[in-house]
C-alpha cells in the first residue's frame, strides 16, 4: 500500500505517476518470463524472501525521493513483483492439496479456503498500513487550511497544467522518513519471518528442475500463444478495466479530491475505507457467488462504478461535505472486491488446461491498463480521465457478456487436479507446480 501513497507524497513534476507507471510496465516484463525461472530455481520460499526484497528497495528510494532514486527502485519493485505473487499462489496450492490429503477433503476445497483467508488478510492490510500514515502524518505541525482559492482546483473541472501552478502541503519531512523508515522496518521483518519460519515445502522440486530446465522460449511464447483463443481475447478489456480502476483511485483519486480539498493527512483514511469494504466484500461475494453465479455480480460491480464515476463527473469537492470523501473510496472497495475475485475466478474456470499461461495474461493485461493510465495521468485533464474510464466499462460491459454466452453454450469441462497424499508427492508434482502457480 506504500505505493498509492506516492502520487501525493511526490507528486511534483509527475514523479509520482510516473514511478507507478514504471512499476506496472516492469510488472508486465517480469510477468512474462520471470515467475517461473525464479520459482523453478529458488524454490517459493527463497522467491518470496527475495522479491519481499525488492519491495523495501522502494522503500529505500523513497527516503530521498528524486528521478534517480524512484525510478530505478520502481524498476526493481515491478520485477520483483510478479515472482512475488506467483510464488505466493504456488505455495498456497501445495499448501492446500497436501493439507487435503490429510483430512481427506477434496484439494480444490481447501485451496480455495485458503486463498480466501489470503486476501482477507492482504485486503486488510490497507486498513493499517494507511492507518499507520495517519497517524504519523497526524502529527504533523505543519497542517494548512485549504483556501477557496485552492480549492477551484479541485475534483473533474482541473487540468493537470493547472494543477500544477498550486501548491499542495506537504507533511514534515522528518514525519515522511519516519513513515517510511516503519515501512522499511515492517518489510525486512517480514523477510526475516519468511526466512526464518517458513517451511521449504518445495526444496525437492527445485531441484528437479535445475536438472532439467525448459527453454525459455518455450516458457516466454506459452502467454502469448493462449491469445489464440477468442475469449481470452473478449476478456481482455474486463482485465484491463480492473488496472484502469484501481489506478484512477489510487492515483487520480486521493491527488485530486481528497489531497486537493481536504489535505494529504486525510489520504490514509480514505484509504482505509476502500480496503475495509475491499477486505470484507472479498470474502462476501467469494462465498455469495455460489448462491448467485458471476454474472449479476460484475452486474453490481459496474453499475456502482458507473453511479460513482457519473457524480465525480459533476461533485466538487468540499471540505464542508466530509463523509462524501469516504464514501466513494467504500463504494469503489465494493466493486474492486468483485472485479478482482470473479475475474480471477472467470479465468482459472475458461482455461482449467492452461493456467499458467492464462494468468500470465491476466497479469499483464491487468498491469497494461495500470501503465496507461499513469502514462496518460500528467498529460490530461481529470474530467477527460473519467470519461476513458467509463468508456472502458462500457467496453467491458460489451464484451464480458460474449464470454458468458460462448461458456454457456459450449461449457469448459473442468480438471480435476491431483491430491498430494505426503510431501514427497507434492515435490514430485512437477506439472502441477507450474499450472497452479499463477492461479491469482
Amino acid at each position: 500500500m506504500a505505493a498509492f501513497r506516492v502520487c501525493s507524497l511526490n507528486a511534483e513534476e509527475g514523479m509520482g505517476v510516473a514511478s507507478l507507471s514504471v512499476i506496472y510496465a516492469s510488472i508486465i516484463i517480469s510477468s512474462m518470463f520471470l515467475p517461473p525461472l525464479m520459482i523453478k530455481n529458488l524454490g517459493c520460499k527463497w522467491t518470496i524472501v527475495v522479491s519481499m526484497a525488492c519491495y523495501v528497495s522502494y522503500s529505500f528510494g523513497n527516503l530521498y525521493p528524486g528521478w534517480y532514486t524512484l525510478i530505478p527502485t520502481s524498476a526493481i519493485l515491478g520485477l520483483g513483483g510478479s515472482p512475488l505473487w506467483s510464488a505466493k499462489c504456488t505455495y498456497l496450492t501445495i499448501s492446500g492439496n497436501l493439507q487435503a490429503s490429510i483430512d481427506g477433503k477434496k484439494g480444490s476445497d481447501v485451496i480455495n479456503s485458503y486463498f480466501g483467508i489470503f486476501f482477507f488478510i492482504f485486503q486488510s492490510s490497507a486498513v493499517w498500513g494507511n492507518l499507520m500514515s495517519s497517524l504519523i502524518f497526524g502529527q504533523d505541525s505543519n497542517k494548512t487550511s485549504i483556501s477557496e482559492e485552492m480549492l477551484q482546483y479541485c475534483g473533474a473541472n482541473v487540468c493537470d497544467v493547472t494543477l500544477s501552478n498550486t501548491t499542495t502541503p506537504k507533511p514534515e519531512q522528518e514525519l515522511v522518513h519516519i513513515l517510511v523508515g516503519c515501512y522499511i522496518g515492517v518489510g525486512i521483518l517480514a523477510m526475516i519471518i519468511v526466512g526464518v519460519f517458513l517451511d521449504n515445502i518445495d526444496q525437492e522440486q527445485t531441484r528437479q528442475f535445475r536438472g532439467n530446465r525448459e527453454p525459455f522460449c518455450q516458457t516466454f511464447l506459452s502467454t502469448f500463444s493462449l491469445l489464440k483463443d477468442r475469449r481470452l481475447l473478449m476478456l481482455i478489456p474486463l482485465t484491463m478495466y480492473s488496472g484502469f480502476e484501481q489506478s484512477f483511485l489510487s492515483g487520480e483519486y486521493t491527488k485530486n479530491y481528497v489531497t486537493c480539498a481536504l489535505g494529504i493527512h486525510y489520504v490514509g483514511y480514505a484509504m482505509i475505507c476502500f480496503g475495509a469494504t475491499n477486505s470484507v466484500c472479498s470474502f462476501a461475494f467469494g462465498k455469495l457467488a455460489e448462491y448467485t453465479g458471476r454474472a449479476p455480480l460484475f452486474f453490481l460491480a459496474a453499475l456502482t462504478n458507473l453511479s460513482c464515476i457519473l457524480a465525480l463527473l459533476f461533485w466538487k469537492p468540499d471540505p464542508g461535505q466530509l463523509p462524501l470523501f469516504f464514501v466513494f473510496p467504500g463504494l469503489w472497495g465494493m466493486a474492486d472486491a468483485i472485479w478482482q475475485t470473479q475475474t480471477n475466478a472467470l479465468y482459472g474456470v475458461l482455461f482449467p488446461r492452461a493456467k499458467e499461461a492464462a494468468f500470465a495474461n491476466y497479469r499483464m493485461w491487468e498491469s497494461l491498463g495500470f501503465v496507461i493510465a499513469f502514462a496518460y495521468s500528467t498529460f490530461i485533464c481529470l474530467e477527460t480521465k473519467l470519461y476513458i474510464l467509463l468508456s472502458v466499462l462500457l467496453l467491458t460491459a460489451l464484451t464480458y457478456p460474449i464470454v458468458e454466452y460462448v461458456e454457456k453454450k459450449n461449457p469448459t469441462p473442468p480438471i480435476e487436479e491431483g491430491i498430494y497424499s505426503n510431501n514427497k508427492e507434492a515435490k514430485e508434482g512437477g506439472s502441477t507446480f507450474i499450472i497452479a502457480e499463477l492461479s491469482l
